[in-house]
Formats: C-alpha cells, structure tokens, sequence
C-alpha cells in the first residue's frame, strides 16, 4: 500500500494538520517511459507553505485533492526506461508518499559518493547548498572584508551562507530565535557574532554589532528584519532576497519598509531568486561544496523526524523556530 499525505484544504494562516488528509491506496506499476520509486527521506522547507496555498508560484498551483508536493530521496524499484536502472538513488519533486510512479525525466539519478551519508543529497549536497552557494556568490558577489548579515542563520540555508561568506573573507553576523542557537552559529560555525531577534530591538543589535553597516543582507524572514537590515545598509549595499518566512502564515498585511528612503539614498540593490534558476551550474557548486566539506571548513546540522505520518506536525518546526539545521523526514527504511 501507498501512503499519502493529500491537500484537503487551503490555509488560512498557519499552516497545520488540518490541511491534510491521510490516504492509502495501492500501489501503481510504472508503464512505458516511467519509474517506480521508493521514498526514503523526504525534505520539508518553507516553500511548502507557498505550494500548499494554492496560488501560481514558480510552480503551478495545487489543486486540492493532489498529494502533497515536497522534494524526496529514494531508490527507483522498478522501471520501464533504459535510461534509469532499477536499484539508481533518485531525487525528484515525489510529493508526501511512500511510492511514485513518474515519468523517468521527473527524476535525478544521483551519483552519491559512498563516505557521505546519504541525507546529504536533500541537503548541503542538494537544493540547500545550491541555494546557499549561488544566493551568496552569484547575487550577493561578496568581496573580503565586508559585512556579511544572515537571518534565520542557524536554518538549513543561512547556516551555510554564514560559512561560505566567511569562507570569502567576510565578517558575519546572524539573526537567530534564542541562545542556543546564538552559541552554535558562534562556538561552532566561525560567525563573528549573533543577533537573538527575540531579545532585542533587532535595528539596534544590527547597528552594534556592524559598526562599519552592512554590505550584504542576505534575507530568509522578510518583515521587520529585513526593513531593520535595510535601515543599515552601506551604499552600494546589497540585499537577497531568498525566503520570507515570516509572512507565508501571516493573514494581516505585511509589513510596511519604513527605510526605502536610506535604501535610495545608498542606492541599494535587492535582487531575488530561485535555486531554479542555477540548476544547469548545480556540479560547480557541489564540487566546490564537496572540497569544502573535505577540508572542514564547512559544518551542517540534519534535524530527522522518522515517519511519513508525523510530516504535517513536522512542518511546523519550521514556523515556530524549533528547527535547527535541515529538517527532513524519514518516510521509511533506517536512517543513514
């Protein structure tokens, strides 16, 4: 049997249980050109908020009914295109299930290097170092001795764009939700400081803890955070625009920037983007990732809740600021 988390019903606010419905059916044989796949690990991001509203995105909208769409690992157990051998580790757009039955350009055959465990293709070696590693460099362009500011940095994103900016000679400071997370994005991950958004005015620490301003924001959250960031920015500063967590559950208006005028003045820039857009570049990232990794200069955290049946109340963990690190879902199987 198949089991499957549909959409029952759009959100109003915060996403929760209640916009799911659990189903089981049997499980299809794939036909000419398509391949069975077993998910193993299921990633959960914020953008599942956006795909569950049923608004057009950078995707089409979902229907209701549909199962819900989420980014999966898991190994192809049967096949019916030469191109893709039963037994491949794949990745693919496979949605909240066990099993799924998809053409066989739907998927990515993984070459997964044996001394990594295999998370780390929804991970550092998957969208989220894309994400992190082409957000910074490519619309960031980060140059040595600037100041590098990161919000929700100790996510699966942010955590890494701190490390890579520091990488590139830049000093970086992240906004985290408590102490905790203050102390490993410090003690363990080399950012110069950290910023609890919780604790303090949040334009006040970032004017404190970047005496010279701010040369990069790098933005996940939207909302006062960014509009705080934007009040410090250096000229010629630069803004990306990532995620905007803050405001995907949110039934009142978003926030007003009340600091354009400074945005303007410094003739800023704010560009957003998509990991997407850099798939075709995706190898040279994961091979300057890889070395990184290799010679220690970079650090993840993975966050794994086992079974497919607790995803819906996992998702929020991203919401409410319990998560740490890349939140993934162990659909079935041991974990690795």
């Amino acid at each position: 049997m198949n089991r499957r988390w549909l959409l029952a019903e759009f959100p109003r606010g915060m996403l929760c249980a209640e916009n799911f419905r659990w189903s089981e059916s049997e499980v299809l044989a794939p036909t000419d050109g398509q391949v069975l796949v077993r998910n193993t690990y299921l990633s959960l991001d914020p953008t599942n908020r956006i795909w569950a509203s049923g608004a057009q995105s950078y995707l089409p909208a979902m229907q209701l009914g549909e199962v819900m769409r989420g980014v999966t690992l898991g190994e192809v157990v049967a096949s019916r295109d030469a191109r893709v051998q039963a037994g491949a580790c794949v990745t693919g757009l496979l949605g909240w299930q066990d099993y799924a039955v998809v053409r066989a350009s739907a998927v990515q055959v993984l070459q997964c290097d044996p001394r990594r465990p295999i998370t780390d293709y929804l991970g550092v070696m998957g969208s989220t170092g894309l994400t992190a590693y082409f957000g910074l460099l490519d619309v960031g362009i980060p140059r040595s001795g600037e100041t590098v500011v990161v919000s929700a940095a100790a996510g699966a994103v942010g955590s890494l764009v701190g490390q890579i900016a520091r990488i590139h000679g830049c000093r970086t400071v992240g906004l985290v939700g408590n102490a905790s997370k203050a102390r490993w994005i410090t003690e363990d991950l080399g950012f110069d400081s950290a910023i609890d958004y919780r604790a303090e005015n949040v334009q006040e620490a970032i004017a404190r803890e970047c005496p010279s301003g701010v040369d990069i924001y790098f933005d996940n959250v939207g909302g006062r955070i960014l509009d705080a960031a934007m009040g410090q920015l250096n000229p010629r500063g630069r803004i990306v625009l990532c995620g905007l967590i803050s405001q995907y559950n949110s039934s009142s208006p978003v926030q007003e920037l009340r600091n354009l005028e400074r945005f303007l003045v410094h003739r800023g820039r704010m560009q957003a983007f998509i990991v997407l857009d850099y798939l075709s570049r995706a190898n040279e990232a994961y091979t300057q990732i890889a070395d990184w990794l290799e010679r220690g200069l970079l650090q993840y955290r993975v966050d794994i809740v086992r079974g497919l049946e607790h995803a819906p109340a996992a998702l929020g963990k991203l919401f409410d600021g319990s998560n740490v690190g890349k939140l993934l879902v162990q659909v079935q199987g041991e974990a690795q």
